[in-house]
Formats: C-alpha cells, structure tokens, sequence
C-alpha cells in the first residue's frame, strides 16, 4: 500500500469525494441485485409451481442481447456488461433448480 501522507491536501480531499460517490453507488447496485433476486425468488417459486423448467435460455438470449444495447449506450463494455448478467443468470438459476427441488 502506497503511503498518502505526502498527497495535496485538494488531492485527497477529490479523492476522498470521488470515493464516497464509489461507495454510494455500491451500496446502491447491493440493494438493486437484492430487489432483482426478491423478484427471480418469486419467478423460481411460479415455475417450480407450474413445473416449468429453472432456465429458459430464450429469456437469457433476449436479457443479454438487450443488456449489450444498454450498455453500448451507457459507454459501458457490453462485453463486461454480458459477462456480469451471466453471472447472475447462473445464480438465478441455481435458486431456481433449488427451489424446485423443495417443491417436490
């Protein structure tokens, strides 16, 4: 770890603000993914009910081409952007295949 004690004063006081804003901004993509998993907990248990399969890889196909468009737009790497929704899509489906699992 580098030793700060020698930056300007104005230096980390910008740093200090720009890493507030870091840590804002987590917290809120925490409480954002925690909506988003209420919300695919409430899809897990609708299939498990109906039977229906935890995956649907044309909902995934269709998820991840429009994440790629939003993140072009957003000047964001679409390549991150996919690697991050399949992330949570593999998640996703793994609370699914559990929750179907109880069901039976």
């Amino acid at each position: 770890m580098s030793d700060t004690s020698d930056i300007d004063e104005t230096v980390r006081a910008e740093l200090n603000r720009l890493r507030e804003s870091i840590d804002n901004i987590d917290a809120a993509v925490v409480h954002m993914l925690a909506e988003r998993f209420k919300c695919t907990q409430q899809v897990g248990v609708l299939k498990a009910r109906h039977q229906l399969p935890p995956a649907d890889p044309a909902r995934e196909a269709s998820q991840i081409a429009r994440l790629r468009e939003l993140a072009e737009s957003a000047k964001l790497d679409p390549a991150f952007a996919e690697k991050l929704l399949n992330f949570i899509i593999a998640e996703v489906i793994r609370h699914h295949e559990t929750i179907a699992d109880g069901a039976r």
